[in-house]
C-alpha cells in the first residue's frame, strides 16, 4: 500500500525539477496526478510539453496521470486545472503549489515589469490556484491539504531576488492565514522552502560556481514533501519546513522577550533596553541558499 492510494494530487510546475520529483514520488506512492506545467523557460517565455513528459513516464511506470498546460497566474487557468483533476479523476485531495520563474536582478534593477510578472506568477499564482480548490474541498466537505511553496530567499532574504523574494513572503502570510481559516473545514495548509539544485537554483546569484552537490537533487525533496501531503502529518498545519537532503527543520516567526513600556516611552527607552528587544547576535545558523 501506498501513502496517497486512493488520492488525487494536483502539482503545478511540475514539468522538471521539483516538480516532477514530487510527480514521480506521488504516483508511486499511489496517487492519480495532475502534472501541470505551461513548459515556459525559467523567464517565463515561450510553452512546451514538458507536463506531457512527465505524464509518460508516470503511466509507463504503471501510474495514473494527465498533464495540463494551463497558465496558474490567471483566474481561468486555475479553474481549468481543477477541472482537469475532477474530468480525469472524479475529485481532488492534494494541491501543491510548485510553478514559479526568476528575473533576478538587484533592487536597483529591477523593472515594472520583472516585479509584476514574477510576483503574479509566485504569489497570485499560488492564490489563482488554491481558491477553486480550497472552495471545491469545503463545498464538498471533503478533508484536504495544500502545500505551498516558499523560500529562504523571502523568510531569510537572499541578495538579488527582491521580487521572488517578496512573493515568496506573501506566500508564507497566506499560508497562516489559511492554516486557520482551514481549521473548520479540515483543511490543511503547509509550506515548503526546498533546497535543490534545478535550473531556478543554479542561475540564483553567488550559486553558479562549482560542481552540484547530488545530496540536493530534487529528488531528496520530494520525501518531505510526501510527508506534507500525507496522513503521516495529520496533525500538522500552518507550518513551513524547510526541506533537503541536508536537512529537514522547521521555519517560524519567533518574537523577542521584548520589554513592556506601560504606556509612554522614548526612543531612547527603546536604545537601552535593545538587548530585550532584539535577538542575540550570536543566534544564527548556517541556512539552506535558495
Amino acid at each position: 500500500m501506498g501513502l496517497l492510494d486512493g488520492k488525487v494530487a494536483i502539482i503545478t510546475g511540475a514539468g522538471g525539477g521539483l516538480g516532477e520529483a514530487y510527480a514521480t514520488l506521488f504516483a508511486k506512492e499511489g496517487a492519480a496526478v495532475v502534472v501541470n506545467d505551461l513548459g515556459s523557460s525559467l523567464d517565463g517565455f515561450g510553452a512546451s510539453a514538458a507536463a506531457e513528459k512527465v505524464v509518460a513516464k508516470i503511466v509507463a511506470a504503471g501510474g495514473r496521470a494527465v498533464a495540463n498546460g494551463d497558465d496558474v497566474s490567471t483566474v481561468t487557468g486555475g479553474q481549468n486545472i481543477l477541472r482537469a483533476a475532477i474530468d480525469a479523476f472524479g475529485h481532488v485531495d492534494i494541491l501543491i503549489c510548485n510553478a514559479g520563474i526568476l528575473r533576478d536582478r538587484t533592487f536597483a534593477k529591477i523593472s515594472e515589469e520583472d516585479w509584476d510578472l514574477v510576483v503574479k506568477v509566485h504569489l497570485k499564482g499560488t492564490y489563482c490556484c488554491s481558491l477553486p480548490v480550497w472552495n471545491w474541498l469545503k463545498d464538498n466537505r471533503r478533508p484536504g491539504v495544500i502545500i505551498m511553496t516558499s523560500s529562504t530567499s523571502g523568510l531569510f532574504g537572499n541578495f538579488g531576488q527582491a521580487n521572488y523574494g517578496a512573493a515568496k513572503a506573501g506566500i508564507y502570510g497566506l499560508i497562516r492565514v489559511l492554516s486557520i481559516e482551514g481549521r473548520k473545514y479540515g483543511i490543511r495548509v503547509m509550506g515548503v522552502a526546498p533546497n535543490a539544485i534545478t535550473r531556478m537554483w543554479a542561475d540564483v546569484p553567488g550559486t553558479r560556481e562549482g560542481e552540484p552537490d547530488p545530496i540536493l537533487r530534487p529528488e531528496n525533496v520530494a520525501p518531505g514533501v510526501l510527508f506534507m501531503a500525507s496522513d503521516l502529518a495529520a496533525d500538522h498545519s500552518g507550518k513551513v519546513l524547510a526541506v533537503s537532503g541536508e536537512e529537514i527543520a522547521e521555519i517560524k516567526m519567533l518574537m523577542t522577550e521584548g520589554f513592556q513600556p506601560k504606556g509612554s516611552y522614548t526612543a531612547q527607552d527603546v536604545a537601552a533596553r535593545a538587548s530585550s528587544v532584539f535577538f542575540p547576535a550570536d543566534l544564527k545558523r548556517v541556512l539552506p541558499k535558495a
